[in-house]
C-alpha cells in the first residue's frame, strides 16, 4: 500500500520521484474545462456561481496535491484512469510541485476575492486569465510553464522534463520547421485577418469606443445598454455586468 503522506512515486531507474506526465496533462485537460464552462458562465449570464464552486473543488484538489499526496488527488484519479491504457511518462516531481504551487496560491487568491467578499473586478479577469493559461500549456502543449519558473529559482536544475525538454535534444527532421511553413502561416494570419475586417460590423455602427461614456452612465445609475451592446444583440448581458435589473 503507498504511504499516505509523499510527493511523487519512487520507480527504479530514475535518480528523483517521478510523475505521470499523461495522468497529469489529462487532469490539466479536466480542470481546463471546467474552469472555461465556469467562466463563461460569469462572462456570458454574470452568474458567479459556478465559478465559486469550481474555485472551492479545484483548492482542494490541489491542497491534497501538494500538502498529502498526488495519489488522491480527485483530478489527478480521474486522469489516471482516462489515460490507464496508455504507457506511463515519467517526468520529475520537485518542478512539478513547485509548478503545482503557483496554482495553488492562485486558488487562494481567488478564494478570497470570489468566494469570501465577493469581489468583481478587473484583477478577477487576470487571475482567471493566469489559470487557464497554465492549464491549457499544460493539457494542449505538455508545456508546464510552472516548471521553466523553477529553473528560475533553484540551483538543482528540473530533471525528467515532458518530451525530454530539459536536455535540449537537437531537433530531428520532422520537428524542424522550414521557411515554407512558416510562410504558410504568415498568410493564414493575414487572410484571417482579411476576412476579419470584410465581415467587421459597418463603419457607421459604433465601435467599442462608444461603450466608456455607457460604462460611465452605468456608474451613475443610468442602466440604459449603449448602442452597441443592442446591436449586438448584447444589451441583456450588459445590464447584468453593470449590476443593472
Amino acid at each position: 500500500m503507498s504511504k499516505l503522506f509523499g510527493f511523487g512515486e519512487t520507480v527504479e531507474g530514475y535518480a528523483v520521484p517521478v510523475l505521470n506526465e499523461r495522468e497529469v496533462r489529462a487532469s490539466a485537460g479536466i480542470l481546463f474545462f471546467f474552469a472555461m464552462v465556469s467562466f463563461m458562465n460569469a462572462w456570458m449570464l454574470g452568474d458567479f456561481r459556478l465559478t465559486r464552486i469550481f474555485v472551492v473543488a479545484f483548492l482542494v484538489d490541489f491542497t491534497i496535491r501538494i500538502f498529502i499526496n498526488p495519489r488522491f488527488a480527485p483530478s489527478l484519479i480521474v486522469g489516471r484512469f482516462a489515460v490507464r491504457k496508455q504507457l506511463p511518462e515519467y517526468v520529475g516531481a520537485p518542478q512539478k510541485r513547485f509548478a503545482w504551487a503557483i496554482g495553488f496560491a492562485l486558488a487562494l487568491a481567488m478564494l478570497f476575492l470570489i468566494v469570501i467578499y465577493n469581489v468583481i473586478g478587473p484583477i478577477n479577469l487576470l487571475v482567471c486569465a493566469a489559470c487557464l493559461t497554465l492549464m491549457f500549456f499544460e493539457s494542449a502543449f505538455g508545456i508546464c510553464l510552472g516548471c521553466k519558473v523553477y529553473n528560475r529559482f533553484n540551483k538543482e536544475q528540473a530533471q525528467l522534463c515532458p518530451g525530454g525538454s530539459c536536455d535540449v535534444p537537437e531537433r530531428q527532421e520532422i520537428q524542424k520547421i522550414g521557411p515554407a511553413q512558416t510562410l504558410i502561416v504568415i498568410a493564414f494570419l493575414a487572410m484571417i485577418a482579411f476576412v476579419g475586417r470584410s465581415l467587421s460590423v459597418p463603419a457607421e455602427a459604433p465601435t467599442l469606443l462608444d461603450a466608456v461614456p455607457a460604462t460611465e452612465r452605468a456608474a451613475s445609475g443610468d442602466c440604459t445598454p449603449p448602442d452597441w451592446a443592442v446591436a449586438m444583440g448584447h444589451a441583456e448581458k450588459w445590464k447584468l455586468h453593470h449590476n443593472c435589473k
